[in-house]
């Protein structure tokens, strides 16, 4: 049996379908086991650290950032393209340097992320904490706006350890062990995960969010990644065009519920400081407005991200495409 396949210039090629599907098994079949070995070697390393000390698997870490900054050029790109907008009066190789230290940064979150007696070790300063409390206390509930920088993860885990509800949507990758690992042991703590597949459009999804901020419950969100299908508007973040989900912005609209922005960095080894801003509301008047003023709040939010980006460069997580074209470039560019 055969299939044919149009080649531009060309003429009409035959390949036998079961062929075809002896490869397509064969690339599932490395794609298993890839995934397997991935997942083995995080649960090897936290077991091996258990026996010899959280050493262990920071050391483990450094190597696997390591490989990802030398085998992996494309996602070095795009730290390569946000510290140019960062430090323009930088080289490439001051710029690199940054992208070495961006990456071996992130053994901390791995570390916290993975290590549970070094996560019960960290500490936290806490700014506008109080904002939170007031939401929670008066029902009003409260939608946060979490970024990629700083260990998100641990703060959304302190935030339930200190008896605040909360919800956290996350994006849901096919076939990612290690971030189903993640996931579980947010959940593990309390938190409630809603995993929202990639190609999930429903409005379903956000129903028991509803619920949960008229329950004076906390719902966070993602304001700085897109997953799959989700819609967004087009902001400026330094200099550079980016997408960012509407999501959030979307919710505080419809919900009237107080929207605040949630930054986390890591001062010293440990050592976390949390700054949540006090709640601003969506608003529009009538339906023909609420386009503009959702991308109004986005904007507002991305500049709160640029601010917190730009002083604390080195925490900023995004090890995918996120910077778009320059806002003074054309747009072939």
């Amino acid at each position: 049996m055969f299939f044919r396949v149009s080649r531009s210039g060309a003429g009409k090629t035959k390949y036998p379908v079961d062929k075809l599907f002896d490869l397509i098994l064969i690339q599932t079949i490395l794609n298993s086991f890839g995934v397997w070995v991935k997942t083995f070697s995080y649960k090897l390393a936290v077991f091996l650290s258990h026996r010899l000390g959280v050493w262990f698997f920071r050391t483990f870490s450094w190597f696997i950032a390591t490989g990802y900054f030398l085998f992996f050029p494309a996602r070095v790109k795009e730290s390569l393209t946000f510290y140019r907008a960062v430090f323009p009066q930088k080289d490439l190789a001051g710029h690199l340097y940054c992208v070495w230290k961006q990456y071996h940064h992130f053994t901390d979150v791995y570390v916290h992320r993975f290590i549970p007696w070094a996560a019960d070790e960290a500490s936290f300063t806490r700014e506008g904490w109080e904002h939170l409390e007031e939401a929670v206390r008066r029902k009003t509930g409260a939608i946060v706006v979490m970024s990629h920088i700083g260990n998100w993860e641990l703060a959304a885990q302190k935030l339930q350890a200190q008896g605040l509800p909360i919800m956290l949507y996350l994006g849901a990758k096919h076939k990612e062990q290690v971030e189903k690992i993640q996931k579980e042991k947010l959940a593990e703590t309390g938190v409630r995960v809603v995993a929202t597949d990639e190609n999930d459009k429903s409005p379903f999804a956000l129903l028991d969010g509803i619920a949960f901020l008229r329950e004076g419950g906390i719902v966070s969100m993602a304001g700085d990644r897109l997953w799959g299908m989700q819609s967004s508007v087009t902001v400026s973040f330094l200099g550079h065009e980016v997408r960012l989900p509407d999501t959030p912005h979307l919710f505080a609209l419809l919900t009237g519920a107080p929207l605040m922005t949630f930054f986390v960095h890591e001062p010293s080894p440990g050592r976390y400081a949390v700054t949540v801003s006090s709640g601003r509301t969506v608003t529009a008047v009538s339906r023909a407005e609420r386009k503009n003023v959702i991308r109004a709040s986005a904007q507002t939010y991305a500049d709160d991200l640029a601010r917190f980006a730009c002083a604390h460069p080195f925490e900023w997580h995004h090890f995918e495409p996120f910077l778009g074209r320059k806002i003074d470039a054309p747009s072939g560019e």
